[in-house]
């Protein structure tokens, strides 16, 4: 075989590689939206936030909807994108603070410091280590996970959504 054709065919075999996986990125992903929240962005443990409003908590009336919840409160989001569908920045979160480590479940929606940051995400995973319970929480439409956060750094749990 000729050099100009062992050229030519290894070529055409770099180009059809390197196009496949520009080809598979948009088939699989999508042009408008490569890094929603489905697909390899999903929540990662799988798990529902725990039930802190019981049905009995909850009174609908004509006029209103009341939440029986001691010290709650408020919040609102800064349009990062992280948790990306399920809360954003027009959306209304209700909070509790937590008082132990129990309190916090897989699945839950905190808010803990990190530096002089308020931070949003979910727990994808609650384990032990020499320095105790540690949780590690990621952003729905996030890569990566935020590391170990320990209870002292959690600030609330939200308990409520309200778009």
């Amino acid at each position: 075989m000729k050099f100009e054709t062992i050229l030519g065919l290894c070529v055409i075999f770099l180009l059809g590689f390197v196009s496949s996986g520009f080809v598979s990125f948009y088939l699989f992903y999508g042009l408008e939206n490569p890094f929603s929240s489905s697909g390899f962005l999903k929540n990662d443990s799988n798990e529902a936030p725990f039930d802190f409003v019981k049905e009995e908590q909850i009174r609908v009336y004509d006029d209103k909807v009341v939440i029986e919840l001691n010290d709650a409160s408020i919040s609102r989001y800064a349009p990062t994108g992280s948790m990306r569908p399920v809360l954003d920045k027009d959306a209304n979160g209700i909070r509790i603070e937590p008082d132990s480590e129990e309190d916090v479940h897989i699945g839950d929606i905190i808010t803990f410091r990190k530096g002089a940051k308020l931070i949003i995400h979910r727990v994808i995973e609650k384990g032990v280590d020499n320095d105790g319970i540690y949780f590690i929480t990621k952003g729905d439409n996030s890569l990566v996970s935020d590391g170990k956060i320990r209870f002292d750094d959690i600030k609330y749990i939200t308990v409520g959504i309200i778009w």
